[in-house]
């Protein structure tokens, strides 16, 4: 298994290397160095909100659309992609119009100015950024089907990882309140199996399809929704 990180990763990796996945530069360096003959491509790297909006905008979209993009040409035929997304995402259909204007003018440069001008801000920044990536899977369901290339998306909902405390200070009694309807916060073993099957010829047939795994919270929020308790 290749690792690429900002940081050094020193378990459950044959190799290392190193990339800032808010630099163009850094992630065509960090592509260069891949062999041919990749299986799968797991985009995991994300941001949380107290990192600011161009940051997050940038490394949880940004960037893994650019390294992606890069990947692909260095992927086996009939391989899988699997971004993890979030349960923060889980309101894309109410955004579409913001995610549409995003996709049309952002890119690296502008970054700043277009979440200005579409209303996203530091608070905002997460939950846009998966919201554009859930979108993004569906749209690129087919977008590699010469290749048999497919593209799927796991979304957890608060997992025990040291980025919990960041989501917490910053969405507060948000957080607490989904906590309190959850039996318990998930941990990366709850997630990791659903990558893996993403990975691997058992979802075969699975094509830009996103998948909650939130210990029942997307469920709960569509039944308080629609009435349904």
């Amino acid at each position: 298994m290749l690792a690429l990180d900002r940081n050094e990763v020193t378990e459950n990796a044959d190799r290392y290397i190193q990339v800032d996945m808010s630099d163009p530069k850094s992630i065509a360096a960090a592509v260069a160095e891949l062999p041919d003959g990749i299986d799968a491509l797991c985009n995991v790297a994300g941001l949380p909100p107290t990192a600011g909006v161009v940051p997050v905008m940038k490394v949880n979209v940004l960037g893994l659309q650019a390294l992606t993009e890069a990947i692909v040409p260095k992927m086996n035929a009939g391989g899988s992609i699997v971004n993890v997304a979030s349960l923060a995402g889980a309101g894309w259909p109410a955004s579409i119009e913001q995610i549409k204007a995003f996709q049309a003018k952002a890119n690296f440069d502008n970054l700043e100015s277009v979440c200005s001008d579409i209303g996203v801000d530091d608070e905002r920044s997460y939950f846009f950024s998966k919201e554009v990536l859930i979108v993004w899977t569906m749209q690129s369901r087919w977008t590699w089907r010469d290749q048999g290339i497919r593209m799927n998306s796991v979304s957890p909902g608060p997992v025990d990882t040291p980025i919990l405390p960041d989501f917490i200070a910053t969405l507060g009694d948000r957080v607490e309140e989904d906590m309190r309807v959850m039996d318990r916060a998930g941990v990366p073993t709850d997630i990791a199996p659903v990558v893996v099957f993403l990975c691997g010829e058992g979802s075969g047939w699975l094509r830009g399809v996103n998948i909650p795994a939130d210990g029942g919270m997307f469920a709960h929020t569509q039944c308080e929704m629609h009435g349904l308790n």
